[in-house]
């Protein structure tokens, strides 16, 4: 097992940091975070903007951030996204595509999705002819939205990754589990 920063105990949380984590899915992620008291709610509220965000539909992330996981090595990453790819609409046959990195097996508008987070998340940037197809696909806002969500994905994994945040037991995002709401300040 690699080494891990540990979770951080109720008594060791600011007030606010601890009651935000009692309205959330007990999941290590959000602990993790925690640890860092002033980034936990701005973290929050990013990633519940772009999961709710209204240029890319939630399976077409769910294939992004799916595709994420799989180039960035993240198992973290992968066990909580593909319970909610499922819960978005993901099929078992297109997890495992996107798990054996096989996007031709893929529709267009799944493909371009994996594409882009491989891309992104293997060379830094998205090729030119990828950019121009999801421009194509979901105009600049959506390109600038799954962009920025797959942007946000890998910084995700990189974090759980080297932190060693290990996935839990139990799943806590089964079927009907949609993402909370955006904390507020």
């Amino acid at each position: 097992m690699s080494p891990s920063l540990p979770l951080p105990a109720d008594e060791d949380l600011p007030d606010d940091v601890r009651e935000t984590l009692a309205n959330l899915p007990p999941l290590n992620v959000f602990r993790a975070v925690a640890t860092v008291p002033g980034a936990f709610r701005p973290f929050l509220r990013l990633g519940g903007s772009l999961l709710g965000g209204p240029e890319v539909d939630s399976r077409h992330k769910e294939i992004a951030i799916l595709s994420v996981a799989r180039e960035t090595g993240a198992s973290y990453e992968w066990a909580q996204h593909e319970q909610l790819a499922r819960n978005a609409g993901v099929s078992d046959e297109e997890i495992e595509a996107i798990r054996a990195g096989d996007p031709a097996s893929l529709d267009e508008d799944a493909a371009l999705a994996s594409r882009a987070a491989t891309e992104i998340s293997r060379d830094v940037r998205i090729s030119d002819e990828a950019f121009d197809a999801v421009v194509g696909r979901w105009g600049e806002a959506g390109a600038a939205e799954l962009i920025l969500c797959i942007a946000y994905y890998n910084m995700v994994s990189r974090f759980l990754e080297s932190a060693g945040v290990e996935v839990e037991d139990d799943q806590h995002l089964g079927e009907g589990f949609a993402p909370p709401p955006t904390p507020t300040e």
